[in-house]
């Protein structure tokens, strides 16, 4: 399990500002050292979108003696004392943000003044890509041709001189958009949402890349990583590129594949978005509805999948080149179908939830499934969901179990909640994430204490749930993405039920993702399909081992209409497919595997520990407002099956001193009876052969 820590370091009371993070100090390493870190997240050299120079002087930049003497430090010394003590420092490309600041120099030019913050003094400037690129102030940075000796030319062929105007990402009309969710509304400085499908921003992206890795990070964090398909919610991308590469796609389709409406359409000279406006359209409004716009998706899944593909195998290459190895990861958000085929080039996933809440046992568990045995850090995010709510509780010694909630549901289902240290709170709220120190020196001592004895990525779970990536692009199509997909219905299900579930995720076939090995039903009694309409030939080729096994297979929704009728057929007359229009306790092959008494709010998880061990995770969700905690609760019983007998039994908790007996009985279906008293907000239950 990695230890992950949400690394901005943003100061408190005061805006979150992107893209350059505070300098780093000693103190801030021994904060980590204390919280038993191994991966910093969003943590270092973010400033390559304001220019590269200003990165290397993030990276490399001198530290005065009045800093020097508070122990500040600047990124590339952070990295090495960081190296030093086995925390992997990751450093963040913010490849959707183009920056311009507003700043105050000197007369001649040659000194900064002021630089976002503004104290009215000195002569007004600007700073940022488009000052850099056209080598505005020589006597503050190195000229744009120091890193491009040869410049930089578009697709065109065309010498760019403005790279916000290049890159940019446009709407319809040709207005550049903006990364509107970093700007702080309150001051003056902008950023562009860049467009990695232009070849330009791709070159310089790499640039930002080969500073990052000489600055001595052990990763690169790819942040934004379906950029430029992020641009569609914002009423883009119209730039010339996106434009381009969709009219090849279009003209390399089959022609049984082509959408009809463009029949008869010239495709040699189609234009996305001025045939849209011809017709009405202008991608803002009702783009569910707009023509075409699925196909678009479909085309933009394809290139951020190539060109994040690009830039992971760049990192590796120039690290190569250096004589080093660097991991990539990139911010996967919340595991959105489209990442699946992207998330092979990671060698650490990082996941930014699209609302967090308390509590989340259904997107843990996919997200687990998502990830396989990748190691995965997941950050709240505060748009939407709690982290507002609850850093005010926190100001005022409150909400502490709100708080190992999040952090111990996490591990309990498999995964890493990174703490947040100055973390992200939007670009509105002046603030950011600081929890007390001691409430989180609490939660890590306890997860690096027991890390190897209780925690793994494997389970004993006896269910498995299919998400179809491919059937998930159908349903969105057909019913809109308002409408929940089926998956999560059933999802919801078995954690109401208080039963163990593993996700398997069935990859994009039309990626080359949609293989799985024909074993990897092998340990369940049941798998759940639900709307898994599309299905490749070894997704197939592993449910009919499964069920010629003895499995027992629940088809929710419409099932198998895209693999041809005899299979199909084949699959619809087994007498172990259950067909119906949603889940029930009831299609649970043998029943359920967990039986507590009394039902209380909570969600379990067996994990798998070696071969020798099962360590039953149960986290309460039962927060009394009143009493600003999760009340202990005198008695619990539980009756869990697991497919071998064990004997002994040690019951762990962060919370609390809970106890409890253990009781195996054969007869009674490989149950293990529990008798827990006193269980706190969260208890493990060891049990050992």
């Amino acid at each position: 399990m990695e230890r992950g820590v949400y690394f901005d370091a943003w100061y408190p009371r005061q805006h979150c500002y992107h893209p350059s993070l505070p300098a780093r100090r000693l103190k801030m390493i021994e904060d980590l050292e204390q919280y038993h870190a191994t991966t910093l997240v969003w943590s270092a050299l973010g400033g390559g979108s304001i220019s590269l120079p200003y990165l290397e002087q993030e990276a490399w930049g001198p530290i005065d003696a009045r800093f020097r003497f508070y122990g500040y430090l600047n990124d590339a010394e952070f990295i090495y004392e960081c190296q030093k003590r086995g925390i992997k420092v990751f450093g963040i490309v913010f490849e959707v943000q183009g920056w311009e600041f507003p700043a105050e120099l000197s007369d001649d030019e040659g000194e900064l003044l002021s630089l976002n913050e503004l104290r009215s003094t000195g002569k007004e400037g600007w700073l940022g890509l488009r000052e850099f690129s056209q080598d505005r102030y020589p006597h503050l940075w190195k000229p744009f041709k120091h890193y491009f000796p040869e410049g930089l030319r578009n697709s065109e062929g065309e010498e760019v001189r403005d790279l916000l105007e290049e890159c940019a990402s446009r709407d319809i009309y040709g207005a550049a958009l903006h990364s509107t969710w970093v700007e702080c509304p309150d001051r003056k400085h902008y950023a562009y949402l860049m467009d990695r499908n232009n070849p330009v921003w791709r070159e310089y992206l790499k640039a930002v890349i080969r500073i990052q890795i000489d600055a001595g990070v052990a990763g690169v964090e790819l942040d934004e990583a379906d950029l430029p398909m992020f641009a569609t919610g914002y009423g883009g991308c119209f730039c010339k590129d996106c434009m381009r590469l969709f009219r090849e796609y279009l003209k390399e389709l089959p022609k049984d594949r082509l959408p009809p409406e463009l029949d008869g359409v010239d495709l040699t000279t189609f234009h996305y978005g001025s045939w849209l406006l011809d017709q009405g359209y202008d991608f803002k409004a009702n783009r569910e509805s707009t023509p075409l716009y699925w196909e678009y998706l479909r085309f933009q899944r394809k290139t951020v999948t190539k060109y994040f593909g690009e830039l992971a195998d760049y990192v590796k290459e120039y690290a190569a080149s250096v004589g080093r190895e660097v991991l990539v990861s990139g911010n996967f958000y919340a595991f959105n179908a489209h990442f699946h085929a992207m998330a092979k080039k990671a060698d650490i996933l990082i996941t930014e939830m699209n609302a967090t809440s308390y509590r989340q046992p259904a997107w843990y568990r996919y997200a687990a499934g998502f990830a396989g045995r990748k190691a995965t850090i997941v950050v709240e995010n505060p748009y939407g969901g709690c982290p507002p709510e609850l850093l005010e509780k926190l100001k005022e010694g409150k909400g502490y179990d709100l708080f190992r909630m999040m952090h111990y549901e996490a591990a309990a289902l498999g995964l890493n909640m990174g703490v947040p240290y100055g973390a992200w709170m939007g670009s509105v709220i002046e603030d950011s994430f600081w929890p007390p120190h001691h409430l989180v020196v609490e939660v890590q001592n306890f997860l690096a204490r027991y890390e190897d004895l209780l925690y793994s990525v494997n389970s004993f779970a006896e269910t498995a749930v299919v998400y179809s990536v491919e059937s998930s692009y159908r349903f969105a199509e057909a019913y809109g993405t308002g409408t929940n997909f089926p998956f999560w219905e059933a999802c919801n299900v078995l954690v109401n039920a208080k039963q163990p579930f593993d996700v398997v995720v069935f990859g994009d076939n039309e990626l080359g993702e949609g293989e799985v090995s024909g074993d990897v039903f092998s340990q369940y009694r049941t798998v759940v399909l639900p709307q898994c309409t599309d299905l490749s030939l070894s997704q197939v080729s592993a449910l009919e081992a499964f069920l010629g096994s003895g499995g027992h297979v629940r088809a929710i929704g419409e099932f198998a209409t895209q693999v041809g009728e005899g299979v199909q057929a084949e699959l619809f007359s087994h007498p172990r497919v259950l067909r119906g229009s949603s889940l029930q306790l009831s299609d649970l092959a043998d029943g359920p595997q967990i039986v507590i008494e009394p039902i209380v709010d909570c969600y379990l998880h067996v994990q798998r520990v070696g071969d020798r061990a099962a360590a039953v995770h149960l986290i309460r969700y039962d927060y009394d407002e009143r009493i600003d905690a999760v009340p202990t609760l005198e008695r619990l019983s539980l009756g869990v099956r697991l497919a071998r007998p064990f004997r002994s039994m040690k019951v762990f908790s962060p919370c609390g001193t809970p106890t409890g007996k253990l009781s195996y009985v054969r007869e009674l279906r490989e149950i293990h009876r529990i008798e827990l008293e006193n269980v706190p907000l969260y208890t493990v239950v060891l049990l050992e052969c």
